[in-house]
């Protein structure tokens, strides 16, 4: 493999063909699918990739299929973009979401979480109106915004099915 590069809002992303476990973590993504290493020795999901078990050290884990759907936990409202491209569009979200899939596990404390941004549904940065929805609470749904072949995203857009909170939390100066 020669490593996965692209271009995302003018930034440009690689990832090394030596880095092992990111490189099969995009690959995952590329087909859309949401794959997590699962730790052979404790049986936990664990995000980031990486090479040991932060439960238990193990260095052994198998790749499986995590459905991406979860709570927002946290947030961040962008009202200032550095980078160019992200100027145009703020404000923009970064979120951090609880996902379903092993909840509460090992500990509340340290549930599985994965952060992206808030996206529409077809993985373009959210417009203020959408933005504006959303806070902690909301239902999220796991969506690939293509960057180049073999290199996708995982970002988070609304989760239409779901049940949504009344009035998700937010920061009072939002």
């Amino acid at each position: 493999m020669a490593g996965l590069k692209g271009d995302y809002l003018g930034m440009t992303l690689s990832v090394s063909e030596l880095d092992i476990e990111n490189a099969e973590y995009f690959k995952h993504c590329a087909a859309h699918a949401f794959h997590l290493q699962e730790c052979s020795g404790c049986g936990i999901v664990r995000y980031p990739p990486g090479a040991a078990c932060h439960n238990c050290g193990s260095l052994e884990s198998r790749w499986v299929a995590v459905e991406g759907k979860g709570t927002v936990h946290s947030y961040c409202e962008v009202h200032h973009g550095i980078q160019p491209a992200f100027k145009e569009r703020v404000p923009y979200m970064i979120l951090l979401v609880d996902l379903d899939t092993q909840k509460g596990k090992p500990s509340a404390e340290q549930a599985l979480r994965v952060g992206g941004n808030l996206v529409t549904p077809d993985g373009v940065l959210a417009p203020p109106e959408m933005v504006q929805r959303v806070g902690i609470g909301s239902r999220m749904r796991m969506v690939f915004a293509d960057v180049s072949a073999g290199l996708s995203l995982p970002h988070w857009t609304l989760d239409e099915d779901a049940k949504q909170p009344a009035r998700p939390w937010r920061y009072p100066q939002e």
